[in-house]
């Protein structure tokens, strides 16, 4: 996963996942613009493997993570960034298993999918349980994600998982103990998005005294 070579910086090419757009509005009568992503809405799922008692995470590499590890001086549009400098595990991050949302299902359907395309079990619909649903990126895109929880076991396992194939993911699995020591780092940055530390807290919440 971590074999990255090649890096280089170029201006936006077209995308069928990302919309720019700029915004202009006039606010308490001073005239504004911001710079918007429209994206798709999508799921993630909080998923606990009671066979064996550890939470079924997601390990890739995002490159908006990587990006955001190099100083902003070494960011030279058409030039190789030095992964000496900064490596490629930079970039790579635990996530709940998660996908957006592109087909004509319902979410607790994509749900189903993902949990099956990612982490290799076969979960039946009636076992998601549908969590909150929250905005996503406020400032850039304002995406709707909707969080869903569902316990597995082992017997549900019929595949390795790993995404598409377009996606190289690797399935993490962490204790309790290991997610709270994960979760409460100090003096480094946690590279998981906010919506992983919401699922991992509404778990730690809502389920683990439950187990």
């Amino acid at each position: 996963m971590e074999k990255i070579s090649n890096v280089i910086m170029r201006p936006l090419e077209r995308s069928i996942y990302l919309k720019p757009y700029t915004m202009h509005f006039t606010q308490n009568g001073q005239e504004k613009s911001w710079d918007l992503l429209g994206v798709h809405d999508s799921v993630a799922i909080i998923i606990y493997n009671i066979t064996r008692n550890v939470l079924v995470l997601v390990k890739q590499f995002r490159p908006a993570v990587y990006l955001g590890s190099i100083n902003i001086e070494d960011r030279k549009l058409d030039c190789p960034i030095d992964i000496v400098k900064y490596p490629p595990e930079n970039g790579i991050t635990i996530e709940l298993c998660a996908g957006i949302v592109d087909k004509t299902l319902s979410l607790a359907e994509i749900a189903k999918e993902e949990v099956l395309e990612e982490c290799g079990y076969d979960v039946p619909l009636n076992a998601l349980q549908f969590i909150n649903q929250y905005r996503s990126g406020v400032g850039t895109s304002a995406s709707i994600q909707t969080a869903f929880y569902c316990e597995v076991t082992d017997d549900m396992k019929v595949s390795h998982g790993g995404g598409t194939n377009d996606e190289l993911i690797e399935t993490v699995e962490m204790s309790v103990d290991e997610i709270r020591k994960y979760v409460t780092q100090k003096g480094v940055v946690v590279n998981s998005p906010p919506s992983f530390l919401f699922g991992i807290y509404w778990f730690l919440l809502n389920k683990c005294s439950k187990l």
